[in-house]
């Protein structure tokens, strides 16, 4: 370890390399803009394919092409501790949601699909250019798992969806789609307001109860940022990027060559940042081979 040269990357000398160091965060974005577009234009004008429309309803529930059913699992589990009776689509709608996160990891919906990420990336965006590194209040991550907990107590107690009724991100995505109004605004601003003044990605990285919900599920998810710890200088860099920094721990990556934490929101950006390449994407079930790895700061036009 000590005999590792540690070294940082340059900044980007081309408009090439500019963008594939922001690859990650393009692909992020085209897939949570083309989801919005997708039920817009299919609610408000009425997008279709084959006379089926492309993409109705919301996060919580919805149907492409009218035939296969998507379903939140998190708020079928609300809706069952209330005592609601579900229907076999949506049980259908959330067993395909929870087949697809086991298999892309279930907080890759954080920073992949939830509308919220779009707020906190900005507001975490605006810390760095204003040069705000106080917080007003320290929140441990893990209150969210007590805000998870207390959110499905209050489902039992109250028979209503409690978190559903709340989420920022549903209110923000249904109004997006069926119309802005008055608690677009209040979520967007809240949320902002919390994570900009009050504490550092407070709400994704402390405080969401389905960032909870899907960090639990993460932990079986087949997709991980996958660690060499062969090349890897212990530079820091993946630490400072990372929305979830807790989930670097290299002593626990070494032993079995990822990080494994449900935590990860698999956002790349740590992927992105390496100068050695010692972090990659990688399916779980399919064997590493031993190979050299190029280094990311080496690449030219």
């Amino acid at each position: 370890m000590a005999n590792k040269e540690i070294r940082h990357l340059p900044p980007p000398k081309t408009l090439k390399e500019w963008l594939f160091r922001l690859r990650y965060t393009i692909a992020r974005r085209l897939v949570q803009f083309t989801l919005i577009a997708l039920f817009i234009g299919t609610f408000r004008l009425g997008w279709n394919l084959f006379g089926l429309p492309l993409l109705e309803g919301d996060l919580s529930s919805s149907r492409i092409l009218s035939l296969v059913p998507l379903s939140d699992p998190f708020a079928a589990l609300e809706r069952v501790l209330a005592q609601y009776w579900l229907s076999p689509e949506t049980l259908l709608g959330a067993f395909i949601i929870l087949v697809f996160y086991a298999f892309v990891s279930g907080r890759t919906f954080c920073s992949w699909v939830c509308p919220m990420n779009l707020v906190t990336d900005f507001a975490f965006w605006v810390r760095e250019k204003l040069h705000i590194k106080s917080q007003m209040l320290a929140v441990p991550s893990a209150m969210r798992y007590v805000l998870l907990a207390v959110c499905l107590v209050l489902c039992v107690l109250t028979g209503e969806a409690a978190f559903e009724a709340v989420s920022p991100q549903g209110i923000i995505w249904r109004e997006m789609v069926y119309g802005i109004g008055y608690g677009f605004l209040s979520a967007v601003f809240g949320i902002f307001a919390l994570d900009l003044a009050i504490t550092k990605r407070g709400w994704c990285g402390h405080l969401c109860p389905l960032g909870a919900f899907w960090a639990l599920w993460g932990r079986f998810g087949q997709l991980k940022v996958s660690y060499d710890d062969n090349t890897c200088t212990r530079c820091g860099d993946c630490l400072k990027v990372c929305p979830e920094p807790q989930v670097i721990n290299f002593k626990e990556a070494a032993k079995v060559g990822r990080f494994a934490s449900g935590e990860c929101v698999n956002c790349g950006k740590c992927i992105s940042i390496c100068p050695e390449n010692s972090l990659n994407f990688k399916l779980r079930f399919v064997p590493q081979k031993k190979t050299e790895n190029a280094k990311i700061g080496d690449i030219h036009e």
